[in-house]
């Protein structure tokens, strides 16, 4: 790539930056959200929550019953921090630390043996 294509690549992202940037306050002057943007930061959250629990619980191996049981506690963790604290970010990285510890330390197992 030559030094024109990097300059070109450059003013193409800050530009695109700065429109997104821009965009909020073009479109909502008024001041007033649109109910299609209140009903987005509503019911989002929690549907992308449940998509990916829905989606890392296809892979469980039952089999296995410290895996069963790591994820299920996993699981019920993701629940009471989204129901408790309502911040999508704290149930997903929450819950994945609590899973990993699980995993790593093997606790589970340990007890069961």
């Amino acid at each position: 790539m030559n030094q024109t294509n990097v300059f070109i690549s450059i003013a193409i992202m800050a530009s695109i930056t700065f429109l997104t940037r821009v965009f909020p306050f073009l479109f909502f002057r008024k001041g007033e959200m649109p109910k299609i943007v209140l009903f987005i930061g509503k019911f989002i959250p929690p549907t992308l929550i449940t998509i990916l629990v829905i989606y890392c619980l296809k892979d469980v191996n039952f089999g296995n019953i410290s895996n069963i049981c790591n994820t299920l506690i996993a699981v019920v963790m993701v629940v009471i921090f989204h129901l408790r604290l309502r911040n999508p970010l704290v149930s997903i990285f929450g819950a994945t630390l609590i899973y990993m510890v699980l995993i790593q330390s093997d606790v589970i197992s340990k007890l069961i043996s």
